[in-house]
């Protein structure tokens, strides 16, 4: 027997399919709020935040047909958001005001995507920084944060301290944000390739 929540769910979403507006009041009143959080924590700006918000929903309002009223609408409407978030940051790319802006806020974005950034090891842009390093820290750079080695691994493979370990690592990621700070363009194309899954 299907749980009632979603139930109720898949009632607004067929609704929603067949252009109630009512339907569209009471997910907007559901889901607006997490959205919100997500988006000002990737973003950075209320402003920017709310606009995005709004466009998301319209974007839900326009494409409602498309809508499968079988799959949970929440992760729809998030993987909207990334993308939406995902334009802003190609938009800023080649817009020197937006630049500027997320420039100011990079040492708090790097931090925040800072996890997701070591895990995708396709990343041109990522790897084209790491090259800089030198060649023993590079070493343990990757080691360390893209095949996930503890640094007592790293110690014994490399036949070094994990006090020299965490050094390299330690300046290794002082150096990525010195990097990132100061080629604005490529952290706005890194956030950007991170946030689309590039």
């Amino acid at each position: 027997m299907r749980e009632p929540g979603l139930y109720d769910e898949k009632r607004l979403l067929l609704a929603l399919r067949a252009g109630s507006y009512e339907a569209f009041e009471q997910l907007y009143d559901r889901y607006n709020r997490p959205l919100l959080g997500n988006l000002l924590k990737l973003l950075k700006s209320p402003d920017l935040a709310s606009e995005t918000l709004q466009e998301l929903f319209v974007r839900l309002w326009h494409h409602r047909a498309s809508i499968d009223p079988e799959k949970p609408i929440k992760g729809y409407l998030f993987r909207i958001a990334e993308n939406l978030v995902a334009d802003n940051f190609r938009r800023a790319a080649k817009d020197k005001k937006m630049q500027g802006y997320f420039l100011a806020h990079m040492q708090e974005a790097y931090d925040h995507i800072e996890s997701r950034l070591y895990s995708k090891e396709n990343s041109l842009i990522l790897h084209q920084a790491i090259d800089q390093l030198p060649p023993q820290r590079k070493l343990v750079f990757k080691l360390c944060k893209l095949e996930e080695k503890s640094y007592r691994e790293v110690s014994e493979l490399l036949g070094i301290s994990t006090a020299a370990v965490n050094d390299h690592i330690t300046k290794a990621n002082a150096f990525l944000k010195e990097y990132f700070t100061a080629h604005p363009a490529l952290s706005v194309l890194m956030a950007a390739a991170l946030i689309s899954g590039i």
